[in-house]
């Protein structure tokens, strides 16, 4: 299941790659009776819109293999004369760019044998090291898993002002805890944990996912730093009074990212309810031609340790209460973003 604040097709089958038996790379279209059988969610919706919590969504529900429903709702912005939302809107993403595009990356070197899990992450950033001897016992799984005691959120952004400086800003970053004995949501963590994989892979986040992730499963509107074409489709996301002194629309919300070039692993992603359906419905199959149902499963369980978290490797799982309502499973997993955005999987239950 997909939601968020929405691709053409294209006739890719999931075993070509992987030699498995042949699985529709795309949810069947099946949107015919979508308001007869969400009509009171999308009621919910519009309810929302009325009460001016957001001004717009796009909502896409995948179940069983079936496209079962991709509605849009609003307008860009709270203005009468502001353009309406399609299926076809492009969203900021935020920070379920964490899942869709650095997990991915990270899963699809996991399974190539080209990282290792446990390995400290200064053997790939040695620039992390620094005087805290409790920084080279932090590794690639406590990054993705947030157990790394790096904090949530630094606004490195005010005291960098270019991609070096930032850079060296979250390498230098102090431990709040130590790793692994807590669990706490770090974009710090997600930062660093991008650059590790981009030196592994000799190549950007933004072009890796591009050539590996979203070409491949036909995500065309998916992508970082979207291109001027498609600024039209791109509702704004902050009229910015402080930092950059503009309307943001079509360049990433996040300010650590936007100094970071606008590609980073923790924000940066743009796409649409539609292409992010397709990646559900590519997960709901197993992983191809993604990765192997093997390597999904490892990143997509519930971690054991620390005590109370509720986050699997680079994705969240349901806890009490959860964002993610109470109707997923025990086995579903998801992500959320700071723009309103959404995304959850529930293998269970199909959806």
């Amino acid at each position: 299941m997909s939601e968020s604040f929405s691709s053409p097709k294209i006739g890719t089958e999931a075993g070509a790659k992987t030699g498995a038996p042949s699985t529709p790379l795309f949810p069947a279209p099946a949107c015919g009776q979508q308001d007869s059988i969400l009509g009171k969610a999308f009621d919910v919706i519009r309810h929302g819109i009325v009460q001016a919590v957001f001004p717009a969504a796009t909502v896409a529900v995948t179940h069983r293999g079936k496209l079962v429903a991709l509605k849009a709702f609003g307008r860009f912005t709270y203005e009468a004369d502001s353009a309406s939302v399609t299926v076809a809107t492009v969203f900021d993403l935020a920070s379920v760019s964490k899942a869709v595009a650095t997990t991915s990356m990270a899963m699809v070197l996991y399974e190539r044998g080209l990282i290792d899990l446990e390995a400290p992450v200064v053997s790939m950033v040695p620039e992390f090291a620094g005087s805290d001897v409790r920084r080279g016992d932090v590794t690639m799984h406590m990054l993705l898993a947030h157990s790394s005691g790096l904090p949530a959120y630094e606004k490195l952004f005010l005291k960098a002002k270019s991609r070096e400086e930032l850079l060296a800003a979250a390498f230098a970053t102090p431990l709040t805890a130590d790793p692994g004995t807590r669990a706490e949501y770090s974009d710090i963590g997600f930062i660093i944990l991008a650059i590790a994989l981009e030196r592994v892979a000799d190549e950007s986040l933004d072009r890796f996912c591009q050539r590996e992730i979203f070409g491949p499963l036909g995500m065309l509107h998916t992508a970082f730093n979207p291109p001027a074409a498609w600024r039209a489709s791109i509702p704004p996301t902050a009229d910015d009074h402080t930092f950059r002194n503009r309307v943001i629309q079509g360049e990433v919300q996040d300010e650590n990212a936007s100094v970071l070039g606008g590609v980073a692993g923790h924000a940066g992603l743009f796409g649409t309810a539609e292409d992010l359906a397709t990646f559900a419905h590519v997960l709901l199959q197993g992983g191809p031609p993604l990765v192997r149902p093997e390597t999904l499963a490892l990143f997509t369980r519930r971690e054991t340790t620390p005590a109370g978290t509720s986050r699997a490797l680079g994705w969240d799982t349901p806890s009490t209460p959860s964002q993610s309502g109470k109707y997923f499973s025990a086995r579903s997993f998801g992500h959320l973003g700071y723009t309103g955005t959404s995304l959850w999987i529930d293998p269970e239950r199909q959806f």
